[in-house]
């Protein structure tokens, strides 16, 4: 009866009337679909064209990158080779007897007959007075001051290998070395210069155009590089500009777009310089692209058309709601109770769609209370894993994005121990009734494990899931009461977004979890998942395992940095520093597994090794005459273990070394962790003879007044205070006020971190005790700082 009500009164109706309202709403609609498409299709090409522009920069800057590695590591090879050369020749005996005799022709001929296996190799031979004794290079004659002996005496202080100078108008590599007979007799300096054939060698190998210049007070010199002749002179501007920028630049050169970068390669004062221009070209890269932006343009222009085609036919056919209703019947027959009949009409099939809604809305309803129980946590009435799993992989099926916060209660083992099952229970209810009330209509918050927490924030920016988790935190945080008992939760919150961090359900959830566990280990409560985290944690994992064996398989060492008597300007002192170089990861920095051993519980073995190492070092040195005081640090493991003085003072006495000899520096938060059980320790090291030490002073919680319970005897001021340290800035300020009230006290005080002469020359002025730092030295392997230690007698 209503179809025939609906074509009765539709007959009624003019027949040209009814055609022009059909022909308008399928165009109307049908114009719209089209105008819609044709901004996506034009939106999608500009955001391509856009990320391949983007795309080629970024491969022009790795390109760029490893380019000048790739020249760092030749020059660091020509380096070693020019080294070796110079090594076999100042042992050469004809060589060393005509340098001894001073027959400037006799070493001419060793030269000749010795050859250094370098290609255009120049030496010189010079006096202990820098004069010039012999020289391959015509430009510097006998008696003649070498001009960069300053230079080179600077590099071999810093422990420099090599040194890059402009020598008339060309850049050289030097190396240098000392023809010693009992005592040094001459120096050699051996160099090769780097020219238009050690251009092209770069150039082939890493496809980067290289341009060489020398300035000697500020002239340039000539002018070596790959680029054709024509462009030679933009090179050449781009390398003589007063303050090159170091960047990386896009630049016009020719016509084409170019990345650009000037780098200096060495300054030996007096306006001295060698600069070198490494640049890849943009517009070749970007040709490459143009096939598949054709190839792009021509399939959107595709599926424009297919589209248009389209939504031509489908406004045709969404003037017939019967469709709709048998499309929803359809769906209610298999099951479908979600998707609601889209019939917006007010007339008898608008009535009907709504009879469809209300009937599968109810149908619904009861198979959602059976669906419930199979997919809700039974405690807290959250959804469990299974669902959220779902929720999150329809979310990805519809590529929306979604921020995902794991949450871990970490505090739940204690609440266990001290309150059983029922306050773990109340416990749960509570957290899940704060997840509750913090959500919103999209999102989905479940139980997922025992005491973690996983929410689903659909269409939310990563900036707005951090303030929801802080909001989420606080209430958290807030105290709870058990019983007649209160406590607080102790909650880490890790974060990962679709589709930023991952495309798959699993990797998501285990990259907020790697989040979640970052965030517990690290200050704070809330952490961001890093891109390659997980190749982080996979590394973390090989490094604790493979750092039980580390000492077994001989792959720890010690360096030592020497530590500067402010007084007396010479050197007694020394900090022992683990190095650890790991066979297959190379040299792994202390930052990185010192933290994992303290986390994993191998401190202690590692320490262990540490102390026995450097006594035994110390009893070797004194055995030849070097009588070193060396400081160790030990860490909050060791001051729990009440054994520490039997077993150092086991090992003084089996090398046979003084415990005077020995410091023992100790951070402020390893002795706030358990102040009385550190204060037995610290004195029974103390009634040893070994000396302590505080360091990293002003980093931790304690304070001067509560140095004094403690048997220490110096401590270290923090480098944060000392790197930029200036007599005008509020680190000057806490410095020397540390420095006076230290020595009120009693106790020594050392400086680390000390890199630029002017915070020296404060220290000095403050009488500060002791100074370590780079500006001194850097720290050194054992060979390396016995030899170091010998040729700084001098007082500094």
């Amino acid at each position: 009866m209503t179809k025939g009500r609906s074509g009765t009164e539709r007959r009624t109706l003019p027949q040209g009337t009814a055609m022009r309202w059909r022909h308008t709403f399928q165009t109307r609609i049908a114009g719209v679909l089209a105008l819609l498409l044709l901004v996506v299709v034009a939106a999608t090409y500009l955001a391509v064209k856009t990320a391949t522009s983007r795309a080629v920069e970024n491969q022009a800057r790795i390109q760029l990158k490893n380019g000048s590695q790739v020249f760092e590591r030749l020059l660091d090879l020509r380096g070693r080779r020019l080294q070796y050369g110079l090594d076999w020749l100042i042992v050469d005996g004809p060589f060393k007897q005509a340098v001894t005799d001073d027959n400037a022709g006799a070493i001419l001929a060793a030269l000749r007959c010795h050859g250094t296996g370098i290609r255009s190799s120049e030496v010189v031979v010079l006096g202990l007075d820098g004069k010039v004794m012999v020289s391959t290079l015509p430009g510097l004659s006998r008696g003649q001051p070498f001009p960069y002996d300053d230079g080179l005496r600077r590099a071999r202080r810093t422990g420099l290998q090599m040194l890059i100078v402009p020598v008339d108008g060309r850049p050289y590599l030097l190396v240098q070395d000392e023809v010693a007979d009992a005592q040094p007799i001459a120096r050699v300096v051996m160099g090769f210069p780097m020219d238009q054939l050690f251009a092209n060698e770069l150039h082939s190998m890493s496809g980067l155009d290289v341009s060489f210049l020398s300035l000697q007070n500020e002239r340039p010199g000539t002018l070596f590089s790959t680029q054709p002749e024509a462009h030679q002179a933009a090179a050449l501007s781009l390398l003589r500009e007063a303050h090159p920028d170091p960047e990386p630049q896009i630049q016009q050169f020719y016509g084409q777009r170019v990345l650009s970068q000037v780098l200096p390669l060495g300054n030996s004062g007096g306006g001295d310089q060698v600069r070198v221009l490494l640049q890849s070209p943009l517009d070749h890269a970007v040709e490459s692209f143009a096939p598949l932006d054709r190839q792009f343009l021509g399939i959107a222009l595709g599926v424009l058309l297919v589209s248009l085609a389209g939504a031509l036919f489908l406004a045709r056919h969404v003037s017939r709601p019967l469709n709709a209703l048998v499309d929803a019947a359809g769906r209610i027959g298999a099951g479908d109770y979600r998707t609601p009949v889209r019939v917006r009409s007010h007339d008898e099939f608008g009535l009907l769609a709504r009879a469809f809604n209300a009937m599968q809305s109810g149908i619904a309803v009861r198979e959602r209370q059976l669906a419930h129980n199979a997919l809700h946590d039974p405690l807290t009435g959250l959804p469990n894993r299974a669902l959220v799993m779902e929720r999150l992989g329809s979310a990805i099926s519809a590529r929306r994005p979604v921020v995902l916060l794991y949450l871990g209660i970490e505090n739940y083992r204690v609440i266990n121990e001290g309150f059983g099952p029922h306050g773990v229970e109340e416990m749960l209810r509570e957290a899940s009734r704060c997840l509750s009330m913090s959500l919103q209509a999209s999102d989905t918050a479940a139980r997922i494990t025992g005491s973690e927490f996983l929410l689903l924030l659909e269409n939310t920016e990563i900036d707005r899931a951090v303030a929801r988790a802080d909001r989420l935190y606080a209430l958290l945080t807030e105290p709870q009461r058990i019983g007649n008992d209160e406590l607080r939760h102790e909650v880490s919150i890790g974060i990962a977004a679709y589709p930023t961090d991952g495309q798959q359900v699993e990797e998501l959830i285990s990259r907020a979890a790697i989040a979640r566990h970052d965030a517990a280990a690290l200050p704070g409560y809330l952490q961001i998942y890093e891109r390659d985290r997980d190749l982080v944690h996979q590394r973390q994992i090989t490094l604790i395992r493979d750092l039980r064996r580390a000492a077994v398989e001989g792959e720890l060492y010690l360096c030592y940095q020497p530590k500067l008597d402010l007084k007396y300007g010479n050197v007694l002192q020394a900090e022992a520093l683990l190095r650890w170089q790991h066979p297959n990861l190379g040299l792994v920095s202390p930052t990185e597994f010192i933290p994992l051993a303290e986390r994993t519980g191998s401190m202690g073995g590692l320490t262990q090794w540490v102390i026995e190492e450097a006594i035994r070092q110390i009893g070797e040195w004194g055995q030849r005459g070097m009588h070193i005081q060396l400081s160790v640090n030990i860490s909050v493991d060791d001051l729990v273990d009440d054994d520490l003085a039997t077993r150092v003072t086991t090992l003084l006495a089996h090398y046979g070394v003084s415990a005077q000899q020995l410091i023992f520096e100790i951070t402020e938060s390893a002795i706030m962790h358990n102040p009385q059980q550190a204060l037995s320790v610290l004195e029974q090291l103390r009634g040893c003879g070994i000396s302590l030490s505080v360091d990293d002073f002003g980093t931790g919680y304690s304070s001067l007044a509560q140095l004094q319970r403690l048997p220490v005897q110096e401590l270290k001021i923090d480098q944060s205070f000392v790197r930029n340290l200036d007599s005008t800035s509020g680190d000057a300020v806490i410095v020397r006020s540390t420095i006076e009230m230290s020595h009120s006290l009693g106790l020594k005080v050392v400086a680390e971190g000390v890199e630029f002469a002017p915070s020296l020359t404060l220290l000095k002025l403050w009488n500060c005790d002791t100074a370590q730092g780079y500006l001194i030295s850097r720290p050194l392997n054992a060979m390396a700082f016995e030899m170091w230690m010998r040729r700084e007698r001098t007082p500094i």
